[in-house]
């Protein structure tokens, strides 16, 4: 829930990316359906996501994904960034 912390009303937006578990995933593909932008499907029907972070419109395509995945095979979680993504 780090990439959306609701408490009293206030919204974090930090970039999030989308995680699929590959145990939990049988492959019906309606998240490529839900978030066609961001989610494509490999050729036996299972997800192929980016692990570029995702801000703005990606994010809610990918919380319609989470939501709509009858196996709870996907999840988003906080983008982390290292001292090497920054430049430093």
């Amino acid at each position: 829930m780090a990439w959306r912390l609701r408490r009293k009303g206030v919204i974090s937006a930090a970039p999030a990316h989308l995680i699929v578990n590959p145990v939990a995933c049988d492959g019906v593909g309606l998240c490529a359906h839900l978030a066609p932008e961001i989610v494509s499907l490999d050729r036996w029907g299972f997800p192929i996501v980016s692990d570029a972070p995702l801000d703005g419109t990606a994010r809610a395509a990918a919380s319609r994904a989470v939501a709509g995945c009858p196996r709870s095979a996907l999840f988003l979680t906080a983008a982390t960034y290292s001292e090497d993504s920054e430049g430093r």
